[in-house]
């Protein structure tokens, strides 16, 4: 069994915990319809939904480089999150990244936003039926995002996904982003590897987004 980044630090905490907390955390790496990538993000991700800068962003760090993500990747998916976490958190996650001795960024050139389609262009013309100035808001922000490089559209839409369970935004926000996600190649099977993964940051969320996703049928 792999040894998890970090699990020497949590034992000296509490060694009864560090059991608990590595066989969960197990649980998600060991989950097969998500790439090492993705289940590096989904933790990622958690970091800041909860938010936890200190050892466990240094654990889920050293995990996302140990299984060869690499920095901008890691800079990007900060990046893709503002919005959806608010942009406060992000100043001292990425103080605390270069604290870790992350490589400071090589993507530095100016952002060219890219109009809307598909899905995520049908999402902002209905919220402009019940809000006209946050819709325009939200397309400036998304038409920043969803076309820039080193994450894919499944990557982003499957880290959305971890912030709406994390909120509990299980209404038009999770069906869009499932949405982006299955467009993008994720399969029935991988969003419930997602969902069984975010169990271990709080199995009450994750219960709620189970129901949320998929109905049970009489």
């Amino acid at each position: 069994m792999t040894q998890l980044a970090g699990a020497d630090a949590l034992t000296a905490l509490d060694p009864v915990f560090a059991r608990f907390a590595v066989s969960a955390g197990h649980n998600l790496w060991g989950l097969p319809h998500l790439t090492a990538r993705e289940k590096a993000f989904v933790s990622l991700t958690a970091d800041l939904c909860h938010p936890h800068l200190e050892l466990p962003l240094a654990m889920h760090l050293r995990m996302a480089l140990d299984n060869g993500v690499d920095a901008e990747s890691i800079r990007e998916l900060y990046r893709h999150l503002a919005p959806y976490v608010g942009y406060p958190i992000l100043v001292p996650a990425f103080q605390r990244l270069a604290e870790l001795g992350l490589p400071e960024a090589q993507d530095t050139g100016p952002v060219e936003p890219i109009p809307l389609t598909g899905q995520l262009a049908r999402a902002v013309h209905e919220l402009a039926a019940v809000e006209p100035g946050l819709a325009a808001f939200t397309e400036d922000q998304l038409s920043q995002r969803w076309a820039r490089p080193h994450l894919s559209v499944r990557e982003r839409a499957i880290a959305c996904l971890v912030v709406d369970v994390f909120y509990q935004t299980l209404g038009t926000s999770l069906r869009l982003h499932a949405g982006l996600a299955r467009t993008a190649g994720a399969a029935e099977e991988t969003l419930r590897d997602l969902i069984r993964g975010l169990a271990e940051f709080g199995l009450a969320r994750a219960w709620a987004a189970a129901a949320a996703l998929f109905p049970a049928t009489d």
